[in-house]
């Protein structure tokens, strides 16, 4: 769903999780400043969001758990954000690799979070047919994982929160140049400032483990169900990335690192 400027009323289809005042005391989401995502402005970098996941927080506790109830009775419809507290929702800031579970879901609801990542553990939820991140203003991609979702065919996205999107253009965050060993890297502990996520296990192409065979990083926007994401593809060689798909109509047609990079121009130019 292409977000058109989004009404001061409008009725709340996906749950009581809407926040009058975000960044403000009593709110559940922090204030990105990433970019301007009501008007265009050119801006030569952007970045990851670099904070790291709290897992001793209440609310991560209480998602975990949430995410066991819902394996356990296979429900359809998971909407975990309407059970957690203000406090707690604010505490979320990605979803944890137990979401691999979630096989029965269908349609997974995070209608206002306080996400900056989803980890690449979603391309596991195999029956997903409905995504619904919308007004979920601080998550800017989405792991290459999520095409493994083959039955995904509905989603709901803020499209102006979105890095290269149509309307805006914002650049890409400038992916570190591919090591020709990952020796000397802890794969498990990145620094998400540099890598967009904290841990990589696998290549996001053939799902084989990352080795000392490289480590490859790259972009690439994706028409995914309803809506054209930037998708972050964490490949384990530069032939699984000579493998990706070409880019969707009217963005980036190859494969690229970010940074400065030639975007077409915006819908508002």
């Amino acid at each position: 769903m292409t977000n058109q400027g989004e009404p001061a009323l409008f009725v709340n289809r996906w749950g009581d999780t809407s926040d009058p005042a975000p960044g403000r005391r009593g709110s559940y989401r922090d204030i990105c400043s990433c970019f301007d995502q009501s008007r265009p402005r050119p801006r030569a970098r952007v970045g990851f969001h670099a904070e790291r996941q709290d897992t001793s927080a209440p609310g991560w506790q209480h998602l975990l758990e949430l995410i066991d109830e819902a394996a356990a009775d296979r429900r359809e419809e998971f909407r975990p954000l309407t059970e957690l507290s203000p406090e707690e929702r604010r505490q979320i800031i990605t979803l944890p690799p137990s979401i691999a579970t979630l096989t029965a879901v269908k349609h997974l609801v995070l209608y206002g979070s306080n996400l900056v990542r989803i980890p690449p553990e979603i391309g596991a939820m195999t029956n997903l047919e409905e995504f619904t991140p919308y007004t979920s203003y601080r998550l800017h991609w989405f792991p290459y994982e999520i095409t493994r979702c083959r039955k995904l065919t509905r989603s709901t996205v803020s499209t102006r929160a979105l890095f290269g999107n149509y309307k805006m253009r914002p650049p890409f965050p400038r992916l570190q140049p591919s090591p020709d060993s990952v020796a000397d890297i802890d794969l498990g502990n990145l620094d998400p400032r540099r890598w967009g996520a904290t841990a990589i296990r696998s290549c996001s192409v053939c799902d084989r483990p990352i080795e000392q065979h490289g480590f490859h990083q790259v972009w690439i926007s994706l028409r995914v169900a309803t809506d054209v994401l930037p998708l972050l593809v964490s490949a384990c060689s530069s032939a699984c990335v000579a493998a990706l798909p070409g880019g969707a109509r009217d963005y980036i047609p190859t494969p690229h690192k970010g940074g400065r990079v030639d975007q077409p121009t915006s819908d508002w130019d």
